[in-house]
């Protein structure tokens, strides 16, 4: 039976690659986002727009049209970064990020609970900034945080859907070269998502809530 994955965020960068991977791998894909974009679109992808994951109202749209759908891969790659340091903190900035990289992917993963098949396995897509051991820099305060929130959620859900038969990992999917970096990283988008499918691969109730580097580096809390 063919598998079903379903990626937030999927319109560019790393979610369009993951998109890439998988259906490259046989999977029937369902790209989440807000817009699509011709790439998106052109993938072969089923392509749910008007996703604001963030939002209640986007949570609805994508349970409505999931009707009926089974999820053997949920992958929350959706993410934002905002460049904020000390003396220069915006209050709404560092809401929207809490928003969407922790709240987000926690309320995603709750609302497609009952389209989890039995074996289903969830990603988050984490960062290594959101280690409070590899701080070595300071600065991003709203970015760390909101990862080290989505590292804590994501145990919690390792935890809770264990019984499910629910695997969760936390990965962080390298410096990678995206519109969110202004291509600054040192591996593509396209290697970046073969990476985290091998993470993904090895996932299982025996590693679930663990944090991976992509590369298969264990990460520090």
């Amino acid at each position: 039976m063919t598998k079903t994955v379903l990626i937030t965020g999927a319109n560019r960068g790393i979610g369009l690659a993951l998109v890439r991977e998988y259906l490259g791998r046989g999977w029937q894909v369902i790209g989440a986002c807000r817009q699509a974009s011709a790439e998106l679109q052109d993938s072969g992808a089923r392509v749910i727009t008007q996703v604001d994951v963030s939002s209640r109202e986007g949570l609805s749209t994508l349970r409505r049209e999931l009707q009926g759908s089974r999820i053997d891969l949920l992958i929350n790659n959706a993410g934002i970064l905002r460049n904020d340091s000390l003396g220069q903190l915006d209050d709404a900035d560092l809401v929207q990020q809490f928003l969407v990289n922790a709240l987000a992917p926690l309320r995603v993963t709750e609302a497609l609970l009952e389209h989890l098949a039995e074996g289903a396995k969830v990603a988050m897509i984490t960062s290594r900034m959101g280690s409070m051991n590899d701080n070595g820099s300071g600065g991003y305060y709203g970015y760390r945080m909101s990862k080290a929130a989505l590292n804590a959620a994501g145990v919690s859900l390792a935890r809770d859907l264990q019984a499910r038969g629910v695997a969760v990992a936390l990965l962080h999917p390298g410096f990678v070269q995206t519109d969110m970096v202004n291509h600054a990283g040192d591996i593509s988008a396209t290697e970046a998502a073969g990476r985290l499918a091998q993470r993904i691969d090895a996932l299982t109730l025996e590693n679930s809530g663990a944090f991976w580097h992509s590369n298969g580096e264990a990460l520090a809390w």
